[in-house]
């Protein structure tokens, strides 16, 4: 079992809340991004630099990751792949990609992108808080204990 972020947009506070879960139960984690990052000091800790480019990043993730695997992203398109090769995808504010789900987060993203372009929509997600974060680590701590168990997917 691995952890894959998509690291180029996942909120620092959110990193390091995975690298002590990685700590904790001993799971190496993957950062992937179009440029280097900073990352933890631990041995279980990579990361990856791919191209620059639309998507590469994700495409990488998708190639690599395997089922049992553990992908933090915000990027619905990319969850909806993991998620299509039976994979498992976790939000950085702790929602969880599911089959019910993932096709739904995809049809609100791209009307949301329409109605941005047609200027009847300004702004994006609310900003990243406090609650996020405590949603996150639970939402995260539950999943990776199902999963080192061998519970889930």
């Amino acid at each position: 079992m691995k952890i894959w972020i998509d690291a180029d947009a996942c909120p620092r506070v959110i990193k390091e809340i995975v690298f002590r879960a990685s700590e904790r139960l001993q799971v190496p984690v993957c950062l992937v991004a179009n440029k280097d990052l900073s990352k933890s000091h631990s041995r279980l800790v990579t990361s990856v630099v791919v191209a620059e480019g639309f998507d590469a990043a994700d495409d990488y993730i998708v190639q690599h990751a395997a089922p049992q695997d553990l992908v933090i992203t915000a990027d619905i398109p990319l969850a909806a792949r993991i998620v299509a090769r039976g994979g498992v995808a976790l939000d950085p504010r702790g929602e969880l990609y599911t089959e019910e789900n993932v096709g739904e987060r995809l049809s609100i993203r791209d009307l949301m992108q329409e109605l941005r372009g047609a200027g009847l929509v300004q702004g994006g997600p609310a900003q990243f808080g406090l609650t996020d974060r405590k949603r996150f680590a639970s939402a995260l701590d539950r999943l990776l204990t199902r999963m080192v168990k061998g519970r889930y997917p």
